[in-house]
């Protein structure tokens, strides 16, 4: 049989045909992590195999979360749960098979059919209680539970996707690039105190989804997570719809503080006791202006979720300003996701502009030439604004934002900006798909050529850097197409390479088994030579370099916190080592001179100066997350998953302006790439969910 060719994202346009010894027929859904496949086995077992993306399938870090992943399911493999066949989380994709469950999804079957009766509804909380109660039992918690996260099978529901399971007495942060939840159906804590996230957690999600059941919303419900995490934090549940014999448990199940909601037990026992009431139920009045009740409305599916392709909710019933969006970012703690840098540059950027563009007196501009199509990723070059989305990339006038030119791509998935090297525009290629090189100035294809199934490439300079899988690095010339060299890496199987404006040499780094050293490798992208190599103590990542020194920080293998900034310089060997007062959980920054700015979970931002060998100053921005940072020494400029730009005064960590917010038409969703601020000149140009680009004069953020 052949590869299946199913649209989706990433390298899922050309499906495998097995995983391990199972036969993929076709597709079922796609998540944040991989895609779930209807297979057989050699018996005729039907099953449902998870396929971990390819991007994500060489970060150990992802590696290490499907594990994590894979050893809770096994662990809670029963009559609640779609038991575990096999898995191989070591495979070149890993994958893991579950018995397939025929049946719906909650989600599903409330858009379809409504909300449940009172009978149903009782005997779906039963089935969730006595699920919870198996895998609480194990020692695991969900921390995601929701309506597309149960399937209803003939013989009760069955609770499925434990990819952000833990243990729960383990403090495992969040994982890179990855929600920790969904907010509609996250608990307080889950916002306000993350590391103590235990059991009960998943009964107050429960009650959410309960009240989804009932209602077809859900108990705090806006168009903006960031207003749902607020109202999860602050305000009472909207039970408007909800029998009255669950209420009260409902109710409970939603309680404030997590010593206050029942055990799985209890409700068990509660609910045998209204059982018999269901023949007579009656239904809470209707709360709403005019006594109506909500008629269902219909929304994107929900496929197989990792956090990621999260369902949306309904329209809020209580609109409130957007300045409570503010506020409730500031509680939302929790839900980091760290940024990636997938390009870390091409051609240097230009350090003298056109005379045109380089007005005095900059009025800005927004525009939106793909705006259903997400957030644009951004850059710049050949005096252009460089911007790709979902199947197209395209040139905007960086004076007044008008439409150049644009140029349609084989890339459903954009995971980077698109990038020049040799002269000419990169967009963004995914492995098995086409390198193409555009003309900057009208945007028609230059040259082509295929991109191996099982490639990466980062490019450097005018060169691009292909990795097979097998450890093989090609250098291409950007220019031409041609290949220059190719040969492999000493002490790295797979490298993957990033660079920073104004170096020229392209760098990789791998981290011991154990994760007490980490190998950083500094390769020359014309020749392919190692100009310098270095094996440094502990688990560290690379975020940047300035006057041929190497800055890293150090991140803590458990908690995935960094703890301490660390300058290498190659030309004698050494290294500086600068600690955080306090650690800084999913780091990810970029360097200026000697200081390195870091953003975190939660939105922290802070500046270490190491020639001063310590910290200057530390800042809440208040935002959910952020992109990374971007800085011209005056002010650190950053993206906010609602659309707006902020900016940060460089020397006393002074929130100085922010531009309005742009939400996009799924506001609920939260993508796990934010593109990061471009910088040119005293100018910013950013773009936002709503599919604005937009440009804002960087020289004054107080008039933003």
């Amino acid at each position: 049989m052949a590869p299946q060719q199913n649209a989706g994202a990433g390298a899922e346009a050309e499906l495998p045909e097995y995983a391990g010894h199972y036969r993929l027929e076709s597709r079922l859904g796609s998540g944040g992590m991989g895609v779930v496949h209807l297979a057989r086995s050699t018996s005729g077992m039907q099953l449902a195999v998870k396929v971990v993306h390819a991007e994500f399938a060489r970060d150990p870090e992802f590696r290490g979360r499907f594990r994590q992943e894979v050893g809770a399911a096994r662990k809670v493999s029963g009559a609640f749960t779609a038991p575990v066949v096999d898995a191989d989380p070591e495979a070149e994709r890993p994958w893991m098979a579950t018995l397939f469950i025929p049946g719906p999804t909650l989600s599903d079957q409330v858009k379809r059919n409504g909300p449940m009766d009172p009978a149903q509804l009782r005997r779906l909380m039963a089935g969730l209680a006595e699920a919870l109660r198996d895998i609480h039992r194990v020692g695991v918690v969900h921390r995601d539970l929701k309506p597309s996260n149960v399937l209803l099978a003939e013989d009760g529901p069955k609770v499925i996707d434990f990819g952000i399971s833990r243990p729960k007495d383990s403090e495992l942060r969040t994982e890179t690039g990855k929600l920790i939840g969904t907010p509609p159906f996250m608990a307080p804590e889950q916002f306000r105190r993350p590391r103590e996230v235990g059991p009960a957690a998943d009964i107050f999600a429960l009650g959410s989804v309960l009240v989804h059941a009932a209602t077809g919303r859900g108990p705090f419900d806006s168009d903006s997570p960031y207003v749902v995490a607020y109202q999860v934090v602050h305000d009472e549940p909207d039970l408007t719809g909800l029998p009255a014999n669950l209420a009260p448990l409902v109710v409970r199940c939603l309680a404030k503080e997590p010593e206050d909601r029942p055990t799985p037990d209890e409700l068990m026992r509660e609910l045998r006791s209204v059982a018999a009431s269901y023949d007579t139920q009656a239904f809470i009045p209707a709360q709403r202006a005019g006594g109506k009740q909500p008629e269902p409305e219909s929304e994107p599916g929900a496929d197989e979720g990792d956090g990621k392709d999260e369902e949306p909710e309904r329209p809020s019933r209580r609109r409130r300003p957007l300045l409570i969006a503010a506020a409730a970012v500031g509680v939302a703690t929790l839900v980091a996701l760290a940024s990636v840098r997938l390009f870390g540059g091409g051609d240097p950027a230009p350090r003298q502009e056109n005379p045109r563009t380089a007005s005095a007196a900059f009025g800005g501009w927004a525009v939106a030439p793909a705006p259903k199509k997400g957030a644009p990723q951004c850059s710049y070059g050949a005096g252009k604004v460089l911007c790709a989305q979902s199947g197209l990339v395209y040139a905007l006038d960086p004076l007044d934002g008008r439409l150049l030119w644009r140029h349609p791509v084989d890339a459903s998935h954009v995971s980077g900006p698109p990038f020049m090297a040799g002269g000419l525009v990169h967009p963004w290629a995914e492995p098995g798909s086409r390198l193409e090189a555009l003309d900057p100035a009208t945007g028609k294809a230059r040259w082509q050529r295929d991109m191996p199934a099982a490639a990466t490439s980062s490019a450097v300079g005018g060169m691009l850097l292909l990795t097979g899988a097998d450890g093989t690095v090609t250098g291409v010339d950007g220019a031409s197409g041609d290949t220059k060299w190719s040969r492999t890496v000493p002490g790295h199987t797979e490298p993957y390479f990033v660079s920073f404006a104004g170096d020229p040499l392209a760098y990789a780094t791998r981290t011991s088994e154990d994760g007490s050293s980490t190998r950083v490798t500094a390769l020359d992208p014309a020749t392919g030579d190692v100009r310098w190599d270095a094996r440094l103590k502990g688990t560290l990542e690379l975020v940047g370099t300035s006057d041929g020194s190497a800055f890293l920080v150090a991140v803590d293998g458990i908690y995935s916190d960094t703890r301490a900034v660390i300058r290498y310089s190659p030309a004698d060997r050494t290294s500086q080592r600068v600690p955080l007062p306090l650690p800084v959980s999913q780091a990810h920054g970029t360097v200026r001179g000697n200081v390195v700015y870091l953003v975190g979970d939660g939105g922290s931002l802070v500046a270490v100066d190491m020639a001063a060998r310590k910290q200057l100053w530390s800042l809440p921005t208040s935002v959910l997350r952020t992109s990374s940072p971007v800085t011209d020494g005056r002010y650190v400029y950053l993206s906010a998953p609602d659309g707006r730009l902020l900016a940060v005064d460089a020397r006393s960590g002074r929130l100085l302006g922010e531009t309005p917010v742009r939400l996009g038409v799924n506001p609920d969703r939260l993508t796990p790439d934010l593109p990061e601020p471009v910088l040119v000149d005293g100018r910013v140009y950013a773009s936002a969910p709503d599919g604005t680009v937009f440009a804002v004069d960087g020289r004054d953020p107080a008039a933003w």
